[in-house]
């Protein structure tokens, strides 16, 4: 289970395991734990171990499969599964079963990945802290006290905790980066329209983009290999051919970055950033200068409107992609117990108990921010900051190759620290979003431990269409980070076993 992915699939390769034994060993792990961590809603062992043992038959019969085929994986549950529970992290579609696969989901299967089951978020990923799910907080390994991020948690937590290898997450302002930041693993942002959408459950359609949790830049790069590609049925789908990110993972492994121009973004850091946070930052900086990098400070000055523009282009969003969730078509139907059953009253009746409080007050803003005579004021200009942002990034990447920063200004905090506070919470993203506004792809790494004996995030973001160059730079600071620490970061956190 402590197997890195590319190390478990070599392992199946030489027959030294099967997919049936790996998989029983991460359901064995997920019973054991998942009481203290709550990383899965829903965990689906019996067909798992079916596609397990249907990768070890075709592998004892000479087929030849893909080189991940047989690992297995989680999936967080705002990807539709056919055939298996998908909440969204709501009680509107508590016991929703699709009736089909997501595009990425057709892609696990073709490649032979067991699929273990779904694992937790923020409800319909409004949240930045796992708090917000209908189903009860999950908790991050590290300090079973304290949060694991969000919205997808559930992923980077299953993937911390050793309950799986793998793990899909999506990612709108930070989803994936900034619990990975908190759990000391890996996630990637895409290119926006490079994996497609097609079964996601929306947020924000212009920002929401699956890809990887992993525990390296190698598993990462390998994963986002099998999600990625034109998808016709995604119409924001890229139809460019992708480059093998394994390659560039491979490539930068050997820790050279010589001539490589790293951009330091003076708007990243400085007042919010916990001392601790930026100490992580600059150690890793060093590691790159003494690699052979350039590092460049740029400028971004529009990054400092971002998350004003982001919770108004958000929200209003969000309200158009909710609107489907009214009790009349599928998911939770609450009628009213007086007075008569009409078709207004029944909407109004299941939106009330189906969302959660914090998904009315975004859906409240987006509505407010849509209505005539606010729509110029309030969406028209957040995306005409989308705009100047997107320029930034533009002149950003002239200067440098790769952008970098803290993934997120603070390590993860005690659960209920900042749930009665919104805005306190939603500046845990003010990192990440900028990538999510430019459509940018972006990766977060550990870059080691902070004063309080917790992970700390290295963010890299590289120009659309431009991923491989976060494998190369990110496998790079990972090796020469590895040389410094002798084992991966996770193998420093405490037991699990002996936190219960």
């Amino acid at each position: 289970m402590t197997l890195s992915a590319a190390d478990l699939a070599a392992a199946l390769a030489a027959g030294e395991v099967s997919s049936a034994e790996a998989t029983q060993a991460h359901l064995d792990r997920i019973a054991a734990v998942d009481d203290d961590v709550h990383a899965f809603l829903h965990v689906n062992g019996e067909e798992a171990l079916a596609s397990a043992a249907a990768v070890d038959a075709a592998r004892s019969a000479g087929e030849s499969l893909h080189p991940l085929a047989g690992v297995p994986i989680a999936v967080k549950d705002v990807v539709v599964t056919q055939g298996q529970v998908t909440t969204a992290g709501s009680k509107m579609l508590e016991g929703w079963v699709p009736p089909y696969d997501a595009t990425l989901v057709t892609r696990l299967r073709e490649a032979g990945l067991p699929i273990l089951g779904k694992t937790n978020m923020d409800e319909f990923a409004m949240g930045s802290s796992t708090e917000h799910s209908a189903y009860g907080p999950t908790r991050n390994p590290w300090d079973l006290g304290r949060i694991p991020g969000g919205s997808g948690g559930g992923s980077a937590a299953a993937v911390a905790a050793f309950e799986a290898p793998l793990a899909i997450g999506t990612d709108t302002g930070g989803s994936i980066r900034q619990p990975a930041a908190v759990t000391g693993t890996v996630g990637v942002k895409p290119t926006y329209g490079s994996v497609s959408r097609y079964g996601l459950i929306a947020l924000a359609s212009s920002l929401d983009q699956a890809g990887p949790c992993t525990r390296t830049v190698l598993d990462a790069a390998l994963l986002h290999d099998v999600i990625g590609g034109h998808d016709p049925r995604d119409s924001t789908s890229l139809p460019d051919p992708a480059p093998s990110y394994t390659e560039a993972a491979r490539n930068g492994a050997d820790g050279d970055l010589s001539g490589v121009r790293i951009g330091v973004v003076s708007e990243l850091g400085g007042e919010g950033y916990e001392p601790g946070v930026r100490a992580s930052f600059h150690a890793a900086l060093d590691k790159l200068t003494a690699a052979g990098a350039d590092i460049v400070q740029v400028s971004c000055p529009s990054f400092s409107a971002a998350l004003a523009a982001y919770y108004l282009i958000l929200p209003s969003e969000a309200s158009s992609n909710l609107a489907k969730f009214d009790g009349m078509r599928y998911g939770l139907r609450v009628e009213p117990t007086d007075g008569p059953v009409t078709a207004e009253r029944v909407m109004a009746a299941t939106r009330g108990e189906g969302f959660g409080d914090e998904v009315k007050r975004r859906i409240i803003l987006g509505t407010y921010a849509l209505s005539a005579g606010y729509y110029d004021a309030y969406y028209g200009s957040a995306q005409k900051v989308r705009t100047l942002i997107q320029r930034d990034f533009a002149a950003a990447f002239e200067q440098a190759d790769v952008l970098v920063s803290p993934t997120a200004p603070t390590t993860a905090f005690p659960f209920g620290a900042k749930l009665d506070d919104p805005l306190a919470m939603y500046l845990n993203d003010v990192a990440t979003i900028p990538a999510n506004l430019a459509g940018v792809p972006g990766l977060s790494l550990p870059s080691g431990l902070s004063d309080d004996g917790l992970p700390v995030g290295f963010q890299i973001l590289a120009p659309a269409r431009e991923d491989a160059r976060l494998y190369s730079v990110g496998a790079a600071l990972e090796t020469l980070l590895l040389n410094d620490w002798g084992a991966p970061l996770l193998s420093k956190a405490p037991k699990l076993e002996a936190s219960k």
